[in-house]
């Protein structure tokens, strides 16, 4: 049974997968919260949704790769799919939300991460600007890609006037890998916008 985090937890991913993991997904899922959500209309409310009833939240997950002095190796997003490595991949953006189970998914191969890489941390941004207050449903999973078993859940209680999240940093620590669910609300459209509140937590 899935470990179900809470703001702060820290957690060994082999000793609640039963195993050494190797290949692990990062799922992210969400709703629009079908209340206390403004209505858009004409031009923008085209443009950004707003509102109920088949208007979309276009929240994108991101996955950014730190090295031990904090410093950015890598960034997997919307606009790079995969890591330079190889070692990451994105399943690409899910504009609305809409449908049942993960709407994004990080694809992570653990055993190929770059040994000089200590810390993946995962980030969701609102890119339409609609705050959290938008947003319902939402968590993060980590699910074990060899079975397709979820080792962790976060639910994310993240209504709100932000327009970001730093969910979760998956880390080496003495030669294990570990996970840290954070959960700190942030404002940004991409991760670029974000990285001065990530760097605290790497």
């Amino acid at each position: 049974m899935a470990v179900s985090l809470q703001k702060g937890q820290k957690i060994s991913l082999a000793k609640e997968a039963g195993g050494e993991l190797n290949r692990v997904k990062l799922g992210l899922g969400w709703d629009v919260a079908t209340q206390n959500v403004p209505q858009k209309s004409g031009l923008l409310g085209k443009l950004f949704g707003g509102g109920v009833g088949g208007d979309s939240i276009d929240l994108d997950a991101s996955c950014i790769m730190f090295d031990a002095n904090k410093q950015q190796v890598d960034a997997i997003w919307f606009s790079q799919l995969q890591s330079k490595d190889g070692s990451i991949t994105h399943s690409g953006d899910n504009r609305t939300g809409a449908g049942d189970g993960d709407d994004e998914v990080i694809n992570v191969d653990l055993s190929r991460v770059p040994s000089n890489v200590t810390a993946l941390v995962f980030t969701v941004n609102s890119f339409t600007g609609q705050s959290f207050d938008s947003v319902a449903n939402a968590y993060c999973r980590l699910i074990d890609a060899n079975n397709n078993n979820e080792v962790a859940r976060y639910d994310l209680s993240a209504q709100g006037n932000h327009t970001a999240l730093i969910m979760a940093k998956v880390y080496r620590h003495n030669n294990e890998w570990k996970m840290h669910a954070i959960g700190e609300i942030a404002t940004g459209r991409t991760f670029h916008d974000l990285m001065p509140a990530i760097v605290p937590f790497v």
